[in-house]
């Protein structure tokens, strides 16, 4: 093939294609560590409790009533079929406070809580048990019961629940078919639920979790205020907090959500499910469909500067670096006539490949932005080097490692921004698009395409021996 420019292309794909394989592979070891780290957090769950929601309390009330049928004989049969009546509160309000407590599986820390909270729910005069079944008379209802469902009551260090000043014991369990986990009282023959008194508990818990804390609306008025000595909150769920504050020593927030704006009191009723919403715990439900879930709201105690989730978009960059790399040292071969070989290429993106690999690898024992300087820093210094000699002086490879810094500087800064990193990115390759147009607008491509004539082999001088004779015609 005669068009040097031609089999230049040729070799740069395929030194392009080996690259890209190594960038695959170095993306698999961070997928690797983001699933250990997964792994870590689940055996820390497992260990201690999950994430955790808070339920009511609710004042609930078993009853049977009697069904009518026909059997597979077609007599008529009688039998009593258990239900639940449920009374929900008029007014909550929780007063919360959270102290981060991480835990650590090897190289892995985690985010465990432990939560202080006072809970104080208000049952109004007249607030009737509701649940009755439509068909069937009802038989017999047992004495109301208070019950506070939870997520994972393994996390409980203390509970105490006080009734109109009155302490009750708790229980474990609910009793419910559905919210199985949390606290229960006894009976309580003295609150029915249908007496024209109002009710007041008061609950005091402490409650460990692991990342997140949530609670479920089923007030009529519900009322939350939680501090939490971590400075880095994600408050989501269905309802974000009407004030809060955020500084270095942590976060104050309040929610307040009326029943008119939650479905969480007629969910409870029909027994909707208390999903994940996202997050990996085994001790939520999965839906496809959050309609069919609980409403919730709450915070997740996130770490900004995860190593493995900025790693990972790290390396989704990978491939735009070594293009503009290899564009830099073409723009050397094209203004300067030099030529630098495709192994040299290669070497050359192997540097940066390795980047990514020390990135990872380094920032598990140290901070990710230490990490990230010692590991731009030596590729630079690598590269730098590396370039003096290919390009054939250190006045140009000097230029060249600061290309490779700018380069580096530009991805940490895009590692930094969430909502405006694709602006950033969209105009700094437009800014490098631009210089590489400028800088060869009077290249004639059609020459430097041209293939180059070979240079005549030069012929060894004959050796005489003797005097030299002249040749016969």
């Amino acid at each position: 093939m005669k068009n040097r420019l031609v089999q230049k292309a040729l070799s740069l794909a395929i030194t392009m294609a080996l690259l890209l394989v190594a960038l695959m592979m170095i993306s698999d070891v961070v997928r690797d560590r983001i699933y250990n780290r997964d792994r870590a957090v689940q055996s820390v769950v497992n260990s201690t409790a999950g994430s955790q929601t808070l339920f009511g309390p609710v004042l609930a009330q078993r009853c049977s009533r009697e069904v009518s049928g026909k059997d597979s004989e077609g007599r008529v049969e009688t039998r009593l079929v258990s239900f639940q009546r449920y009374a929900l509160p008029d007014e909550i309000s929780h007063q919360t406070r959270a102290e981060m407590q991480p835990r650590a599986r090897g190289l892995y820390q985690v985010n465990t809580f432990l939560m202080h909270d006072k809970l104080v729910a208000r049952f109004a005069p007249g607030n009737q048990l509701q649940g009755k079944p439509e068909g069937g008379a009802v038989r017999h209802c047992d004495a109301p019961r208070l019950v506070l469902p939870l997520s994972d009551p393994r996390g409980i260090r203390s509970a105490t629940l006080q009734v109109d000043g009155k302490p009750l014991p708790l229980e474990p369990g609910t009793g419910h078919g559905v919210y199985t986990r949390g606290l229960q009282t006894k009976p309580m023959t003295a609150a029915s639920g249908n007496d024209s008194s109002a009710i007041e508990v008061v609950v005091l818990l402490q409650l460990m979790g692991t990342e997140r804390l949530a609670f479920v609306p089923l007030g009529g008025t519900n009322q939350v205020s939680m501090q939490a000595d971590w400075p880095h909150p994600s408050f989501g769920g269905n309802f974000l907090p009407l004030s809060r504050e955020i500084s270095d020593q942590g976060f104050n927030a309040s929610w307040s959500i009326p029943a008119l704006a939650s479905s969480a009191r007629q969910a409870f009723v029909q027994e909707r499910s208390l999903c994940s919403l996202g997050t990996p715990d085994t001790t939520y439900a999965h839906a496809s469909d959050e309609s069919q879930c609980l409403e919730q709201f709450g915070t997740s105690f996130i770490d900004p500067v995860n190593p493995y989730s900025l790693s990972d978009r790290a390396t989704k960059y990978g491939l735009l670096f070594v293009v503009l790399t290899f564009v830099a040292v073409a723009m050397f071969e094209v203004l300067k006539k030099l030529r630098v070989h495709p192994v040299q290429y290669l070497l050359v993106g192997s540097a940066l490949c390795i980047f990514f690999l020390l990135l990872i690898s380094l920032s598990e024992h140290l901070g990710f932005s230490q990490a990230y300087a010692i590991g731009a820093g030596a590729c630079v210094l690598l590269l730098g080097y590396y370039a003096s000699h290919i390009l054939g002086s250190l006045r140009r490879g000097l230029p060249f490692a600061a290309l490779i810094a700018v380069m580096y500087g530009l991805l940490f800064v895009l590692l930094q921004l969430e909502q405006t990193a694709l602006a950033v990115g969209s105009l700094a390759l437009f800014a490098v698009l631009a210089i590489v147009m400028v800088a060869t607008r009077k290249v004639d491509w059609y020459a430097f395409g041209k293939g180059d004539a070979p240079e005549p082999v030069p012929t060894p001088a004959s050796k005489t021996f003797g005097p030299r004779t002249q040749e016969s015609a």
